[in-house]
């Protein structure tokens, strides 16, 4: 088998011991003669996957006492107008950070809720950085303050997460969940969409506080309702059951990677070969972001000519390197190095990128 050196951004590399092992039980899962996509998720080998996968994350995670854990369907994009809808109360202001594409299409949706404000913002340095956030403050009544905790367009991440007082924290973690230890305490609510690091497309996870599901709004479509899911295990209707399904074999990768820690240490070690490049080419690769908030998961950088980044996209294809085009709107070039880009894909792309800065240099 060929494996491509697959750097794309979502939907992205799933560890390939997940994909071997959901091969193995594709057609009949654990001898009941039928595969996971063709079972009831009312049967009882469904709610042991979903109980089962919800331990994973909440041991992985160290998730407390108090969490609901919910696997929903509708991405990070559909998450953008729940939680307003769910947190946001009338009389009450959202608070928001605005750190680029993500940030804002969450910014917008919250706006047709209720009243929004933007409280800190990198615009002014074209999202090439995390605000200061250290004199943070806040609206009187604010519902909940809402970050993205790393940007895959711009390539920038949260080092350290702005501290709310009493106001429930909200995060965005699609692309950065699982790459490193944090303290789940000091939030009331994260959402991630799965294509990243977690699974395959189709499933969200949301991790929610307890207390927060007393004050949410109860003038709300049913199935937007954070509380009627929590009720039901997260299966009020038909859950995206595959994709839970094969959430699960991820979580039991990284588990036996050692963990979030262990998993850290190599994410890292991924970053800081494709930055050293950058950093020792001389001005012939450019990073878009600034240093002290570059991402670990969503390395971004330009050369000197867009004809240029042409031919580095075509040479890279044509050895076997995938998704390195950046985001439509911004141009350059990027290398998402979620958790399952192993590290030999990494020590590859800067061997190619060594060789293109010589050739083209």
């Amino acid at each position: 088998m060929n494996r491509a050196y697959n750097f794309n951004p979502g939907p992205a590399a799933l560890p390939f011991e997940a994909l071997q092992q959901a091969r193995e039980e594709f057609a009949d899962y654990r001898g009941i003669g039928m595969s996971v996509l063709e079972i009831s998720h009312r049967s009882k080998e469904f709610e042991a996957i979903n109980d089962e996968t919800q331990t994973l994350l909440k041991d992985l995670l160290s998730i407390p006492d108090g969490y609901k854990v919910l696997f929903l369907q509708g991405g990070a994009s559909l998450q953008f107008a729940m939680v307003p809808m769910n947190l946001l109360a009338e009389g009450r202001t959202a608070a928001y950070v605005d750190t680029g594409s993500w940030a804002k299409k969450a910014i917008k949706e919250a706006k047709l809720i209720g009243e929004v404000a933007v409280v800190a913002s990198s615009a002014d340095a074209g999202y090439t950085r995390i605000p200061d956030l250290s004199g943070l403050s806040l609206p009187s009544g604010a519902a909940y303050l809402h970050i993205t905790s790393n940007e895959t367009i711009g390539g920038i991440q949260y080092k350290a997460f702005p501290d709310a007082g009493d106001v429930p924290l909200v995060a965005d973690m699609s692309s950065d969940i699982l790459s490193r230890p944090f303290d789940v305490s000091r939030f009331g609510l994260i959402y991630a969409g799965a294509q990243k690091n977690l699974g395959p497309a189709g499933v969200t996870v949301v991790i929610l506080r307890e207390d927060l599901l007393e004050r949410m709004r109860r003038d709300i479509p049913t199935m937007l309702r954070y509380d009627v899911h929590a009720e039901n295990n997260s299966l009020y209707n038909t859950p995206p059951v595959f994709s839970i399904y094969m959430t699960g074999l991820v979580l039991k990768w990284v588990k036996a990677q050692g963990g979030l820690s262990a998993v850290e240490r190599i994410n890292r070690e991924k970053a800081a070969l494709l930055y050293g490049v950058i950093d020792e080419s001389g001005g012939f690769y450019r990073g878009v972001a600034d240093p002290d908030s570059r991402s670990v998961m969503n390395v971004t950088w330009r050369l000197e000519s867009e004809e240029l980044e042409k031919a580095f996209i075509k040479e890279a294809g044509e050895n076997g390197f995938v998704g390195l085009k950046g985001h439509r709107s911004v141009g350059g070039l990027r290398a998402s190095i979620y958790n399952a880009v192993p590290l030999e894909a990494v020590q590859a792309l800067a061997g190619f990128m060594r060789d293109f800065a010589r050739r083209h240099g």
